[in-house]
């Protein structure tokens, strides 16, 4: 019999290209021909981000994602080789893998991001088996179209086989409400999301993040983390809250914060750490992340993790909800 694994995580698998441009947005025409300053190629989406980090802070990790018959698809495969992850999916989508072309102009200081959303969406339960040994936590990244249906029907395995489940919404999921949302945030273990998912979801423009805290433990998810930029982080887990501003670093590119976040505190759980240990893991991790282009540059693993938490003090304040 085979060993049991620590965590299955499904969602999304992209290509991203990240394109760095000289002039300002404004100066730009419809027809122009516009030079690169720099161009870069790194995998990414919710899955493979997830499943990358985790599987450097040491853990056994398989992923869940429908990709295209075509090169990019390939090039996903082949990154993720690297990281020793297995894609239980066994079928391919007829759509192509889902990609992302990020445009960023430094003298605007902003970037323009453009989704093609394909494979990803055509996630069937009849494309994988989640068969025993069963994963220690699942691991729930967004997915749209048809694979939400699917997306629904996990959570529900995982609430009958009693596997915890983490959850991480992006924004457009979110955004469509506690109760499109109800059986999934019924089964959720851990939900993180950052402030505007968090208001998103709760369609409210509240922004006292205590409240906020209270308001989404009520339905349903028995620990929440609120992320907010470089400014303090919340989390509620049994009955206290725990908050923290995370360490000043020159942030590059905000891609695969969450999911390095997300990893880091669910490392942590796992590896059985102090919650607030969990807390400054996956900070540490997204801090090094956002330090660089691609989702997955410069993930830590757990011996650097904790060489750069000796450097980087977090102090976390602990309360009472």
């Amino acid at each position: 019999m085979h060993p049991p694994y620590d965590v299955l995580c499904i969602g999304s698998a992209t290509v991203d290209r990240f394109l760095t441009i000289n002039s300002p947005f404004e100066m730009i025409h419809p027809g122009d021909k516009v030079l690169v300053q720099a161009a870069e190629t790194h995998s990414g989406g919710g899955a493979t981000n997830s499943a990358a980090a985790l599987s450097l802070l040491g853990l056994k990790v398989k992923m869940l994602t429908k990709i295209g018959d075509d090169h990019d698809a390939e090039f996903i495969l082949r990154e993720m080789k690297r990281y020793k992850v297995p894609n239980l999916c066994t079928r391919r989508s007829r759509r192509p893998t889902d990609s992302a072309t990020v445009i960023s102009a430094p003298k605007n200081a902003d970037r323009i991001i453009f989704v093609h959303k394909g494979a990803s969406q055509d996630l069937q339960v009849a494309d994988f088996t989640i068969t025993s040994p069963l994963p220690r936590w699942i691991y729930l990244a967004t997915l749209w179209g048809d694979a939400f249906q699917t997306e629904k029907k996990i959570a529900s395995f995982a609430q009958a086989k009693k596997i915890p489940l983490v959850f991480n919404p992006s924004l457009y999921l979110a955004a469509k409400g506690k109760s499109f949302l109800k059986s999934i945030l019924d089964a959720t273990t851990l939900l993180v999301l950052n402030i505007e998912e968090a208001q998103a979801l709760l369609k409210t423009t509240e922004d006292k993040t205590k409240n906020l805290l209270k308001r989404l433990h009520a339905e349903g998810p028995k620990m929440i983390i609120i992320t907010n930029g470089a400014k303090r982080c919340w989390a509620l887990y049994d009955n206290r809250t725990y908050s923290f501003i995370p360490p000043t670093v020159k942030v590059v590119h905000t891609a695969g914060a969450g999911d390095a976040f997300t990893s880091g505190v669910v490392a942590g759980m796992i590896k059985r750490w102090k919650f607030e240990d969990c807390l400054r893991l996956g900070q540490i991790n997204a801090s090094s992340v956002i330090q660089h282009i691609g989702a997955k540059n410069k993930l830590l693993t757990e011996r650097e993790a904790r060489h750069e938490l000796q450097k980087k003090k977090i102090n976390i304040v602990i309360g009472r909800i």
